[in-house]
């Protein structure tokens, strides 16, 4: 096929969408079941580098969450604990590899994940494509998918599920095009490689970086490859609990990021998991419900009586000092940054949320503050020299740095 007419562009009053080849040749993708729209393929289109280049970098299926092209969430396969399993509702099913993969994916975030685009690296499964049947999701893209995969994938959204199947031998060329205001931007791809050889400069008085935190730092690092600028990315145990995606601050990134990594472990409370309810609410619910409870305004909630709508008894509050108690056990979280940081507040905010190993790219004219800052919590800090930030005007080749507005 060397076009494809999609049902609309960014909005529905955007007609005339497609998408073609320049050169006239074939689109490495194939449409499996349903009809893509313009949103949907540039979220397959860069979930899919995404997760294909964490299969490069660690040799393990990966799975991503897309959301508005940002990834919601990322991870690679690694054993997941019967804790994690219940809060991602995985308990119940037998999860291949690559399932695992998309489970820690979509469960870090689950809110943000709610009607993702998914990408996968590997052929998609039976156990992976029922995991996916149950979940609000829009799409997914993966290199292959068995016959049983495919046929669980097509009854979804009463068959209209969008199923994508990609090329995987498919390389784009060098240069890249954009067009803004009738206006084109060119610039050579972003090809930079991530490899743990980014970790050699360690100004930090702490140097130690293990090995599982180094492939938490490249997960970080890809993560944020494919993410809008600014961008921070919290990674433990093989999968994303944090992404701050497209603020104009840094710091603001660093918050967000760390509020959606402090949502993560608080849901693994013993509370939070013995919270009682009703058998016919449903998982998004239960979430948001969640989300609630962890929050300084379940007080409220109780005064209200709204507890009854999802509880078949009123749990006792998780107080501030509970919250804070637990918050405080949290550690060996991998942090990255897809340029430098240019104030340690960053590493204040990170600090609170477990954070002991951080790769960044470095070459802030504050660079001494922020290296002392980290000394302070014995943070063990990378300097790339390579900054990964998604814009127009971004560069692959960093041999100076501007300072962050």
């Amino acid at each position: 096929m060397k076009e494809m007419t999609l049902k609309y562009g960014c909005n529905p009053n955007q007609g005339g969408a497609r998408i073609y080849m320049n050169d006239g040749s074939d689109l490495p993708i194939e449409v499996m079941n349903g009809r893509p729209g313009y949103i949907n393929l540039l979220d397959a289109f860069n979930s899919w580098q995404l997760v294909k280049e964490l299969k490069e970098a660690t040799g393990l299926p990966a799975a991503a969450s897309f959301k508005h092209v940002s990834p919601a969430g990322a991870a690679v396969a690694t054993d997941m604990s019967d804790t994690l399993k219940k809060i991602y509702y995985v308990d119940d099913l037998e999860l291949s590899p690559l399932a695992t993969a998309y489970a820690c994916a979509r469960g870090a975030d689950r809110m943000s994940s709610y009607g993702d685009f998914v990408a996968l690296s590997d052929e998609c499964d039976a156990q992976t494509a029922t995991l996916l049947k149950r979940e609000v999701s829009d799409g997914v893209i993966a290199p292959a998918y068995t016959d049983e995969a495919l046929r669980i994938l097509k009854e979804k959204r009463k068959g209209t599920y969008c199923v994508l199947k990609i090329d995987p031998a498919y390389v784009p060329a060098e240069t890249e095009h954009k067009e803004v205001f009738g206006i084109m931007f060119e610039q050579h791809r972003n090809n930079a490689v991530i490899t743990i050889d980014l970790f050699k400069n360690r100004p930090t008085k702490n140097k130690d970086i293990p090995e599982k935190a180094q492939r938490d730092l490249l997960i970080a690092l890809i993560t944020l490859k494919y993410t809008q600028s600014n961008s921070v990315c919290y990674v433990k145990d093989g999968m994303t609990i944090g992404v701050g995606a497209g603020q104009q601050s840094r710091v603001h990134c660093t918050r967000l990021a760390g509020n959606k990594a402090d949502i993560w472990w608080l849901r693994q409370h013993p509370k939070v998991l013995a919270l009682p309810f009703r058998d016919d609410v449903r998982r998004p619910d239960r979430d948001n419900t969640i989300d609630v409870y962890i929050s300084d305004d379940y007080e409220d909630v109780l005064a209200d009586g709204l507890w009854q709508n999802v509880f078949t008894t009123c749990p006792e509050p998780l107080t501030r000092e509970e919250k804070k108690a637990w918050l405080r056990e949290l550690h060996g979280v991998s942090l990255g940054s897809d340029a430098f940081f240019p104030f340690g507040d960053n590493i204040e905010r990170a600090h609170r949320s477990g954070v002991d190993y951080i790769a960044q790219a470095g070459g802030s004219i504050r660079d001494d503050h922020v290296i002392d800052t980290c000394d302070k919590y014995g943070i063990a800090m990378a300097m790339t020299g390579l900054r990964l930030q998604v814009s127009v005007s971004s560069t692959i080749r960093n041999k100076e740095f501007t300072p962050d507005k």
